[in-house]
């Protein structure tokens, strides 16, 4: 894939989704994406309104996770955060599939659940005077068989969700190209596919993107793009 330093950038999420995370830590990462021109940063839901204040009239969007890192609240806690989440900024929302329940064999409640999500969205976007926010669904494909991550996939597609995402960063195993790969081939052509967990160098990036990804979780951004402009890519 030919890929120019500003095209690149806008395939990422700028992420920090640590505990020991701290507002100025936020504040830096606002920054640093604002300077990359990076297409969002994603951070924990209480510091959605200090990302909205540092980026306003930036080219970089706020992107915050639901039910993060395992998925596993009640539909109606996730509701209730999807709400506050675009209500105080936020403009993408990286929602984890509710993992136990998927393992369990209870394909049906993860396919309402999300699909209420979705249409919570689409309806708090309206009451807030928004074009669109966009919905990643992360359905942690370490825990997965590669017939799971086709169902999952085909679920998430269903929903009405924007992307389906491989990690939360937490599991056992973050993204790779194989992975990447089977959920391009599984979803239709309106999910896109974001990739995340150990992304840490150009060639992981160039990888995953090569395989079929569109967007990229990375907190190892800056270094990423210190390489890529220092000849990784063309400017």
């Amino acid at each position: 894939m030919a890929m120019r330093v500003r095209e690149f950038a806008k395939t990422v999420d700028h992420t920090l989704l640590k505990p020991n995370t701290t507002e100025q830590g936020i504040v830096r990462l606002c920054e640093e994406a604002a300077h990359y021109h990076f297409a969002a940063v994603c951070i924990p839901p209480s510091y959605v309104p200090v990302a909205a204040r540092e980026l306003r009239g930036a080219d970089v969007k706020v992107a915050t996770v639901i039910s993060f890192p395992f998925g596993y609240e009640a539909t109606a806690v996730k509701v209730g955060a999807v709400r506050e989440a675009v209500t105080r900024g936020a403009s993408e929302l990286d929602v984890v599939m509710n993992i136990s329940k998927f393992l369990s064999g209870e394909f049906g409640y993860v396919a309402d659940e999300l699909a209420s999500l979705t249409q919570e969205v689409s309806a708090v976007a309206m009451n807030n005077g928004l074009n669109d926010v966009v919905v990643k669904v992360i359905i942690e494909t370490a825990y997965l068989s590669d017939k799971m991550k086709r169902l999952a996939t085909q679920i998430v597609a269903a929903s009405g969700a924007d992307f389906v995402k491989t990690s939360t960063g937490f599991g056992p195993l973050g993204a790779t190209p194989e992975d990447v790969a089977l959920l391009r081939e599984e979803a239709p052509e309106g999910l896109a596919v974001k990739a995340s967990g150990g992304i840490s160098t150009l060639r992981d990036a160039l990888d995953i993107l090569n395989a079929g990804a569109s967007r990229l979780g990375m907190s190892q951004s800056v270094a990423v793009m210190e390489e890529a402009e220092s000849g990784g890519l063309q400017e």
